[in-house]
């Protein structure tokens, strides 16, 4: 893929109040670009924008498929267009599926699958080149015992983006799977639901956030978790 120019571009990060997805946005902004940070919360979308000089934020659910469309708006009314999108958001259970509630299980798929498409259905049309960077992580080829709902809905994710590259070739924009290791976002201590195993010391969010920006630049498809 073309090297990408993040310099006076418009970025939507989904999950730009969390631990990755702040820093990616840091990172973005220093090379230029205007992000408009999208979550949940808004004390937390203010917390993650204060220290980002113009940052735009949008409080929405990916759980809502009547949002889909919020922050694709709130990027377009902010900076007049959308050139890329990263995708940070994301939920985690434990436990075995036996175990896992209904309403567990959909708000996994939700959040870290089907919101985010939902999303991009309503951006494409309205992008005109640019990018999306899917983080999908480890798990997305490597499924995890007690983590079913988790790894299915990454790896749907992941094969959405290959698909998604395939049906974008002619249109410009780039398609990117980011598979980052284990990283310490704090995200297992934040499960909606069980109790997380003992996992090995993951990789700082710095680290990922500037492999992930770095990717983006070098116009990357797929970044595998060796190259983290």
């Amino acid at each position: 893929m073309a090297p990408i120019t993040l310099n006076d571009s418009s970025v939507l990060v989904l999950g730009g109040s969390g631990v990755l997805g702040s820093q990616v946005a840091h990172r973005l902004a220093e090379r230029g670009a205007h992000v408009t940070l999208a979550g949940r919360s808004e004390d937390r979308l203010a917390r993650a924008a204060a220290s980002i000089e113009g940052a735009a934020t949008c409080r929405f659910d990916l759980r809502d498929a009547s949002l889909a469309e919020t922050p694709v708006n709130a990027a377009i009314d902010a900076f007049g267009a959308l050139d890329g999108i990263v995708n940070a958001a994301g939920v985690v259970a434990f436990g075995q599926l036996a175990d896992t509630a209904p309403e567990v299980i959909e708000d996994v798929v939700a959040t870290d699958l089907t919101g985010p498409l939902l999303v991009y259905r309503r951006a494409i049309p309205r992008m005109e080149g640019g990018f999306i960077a899917n983080v999908t992580g480890v798990v997305a080829t490597m499924p995890t015992a007690g983590m079913a709902t988790y790894s299915a809905a990454k790896a749907g994710l992941s094969a959405a983006t290959v698909a998604l590259a395939r049906e974008l070739r002619r249109s410009g924009i780039q398609v990117i799977d980011v598979r980052p290791p284990h990283t310490e976002t704090g995200l297992v201590d934040r499960a909606i639901a069980g109790t997380p195993p003992k996992l090995p010391d993951g990789l700082a969010p710095g680290i990922v956030a500037d492999r992930i920006v770095a990717g983006i630049e070098s116009g990357e498809r797929v970044l595998e978790p060796d190259s983290f």
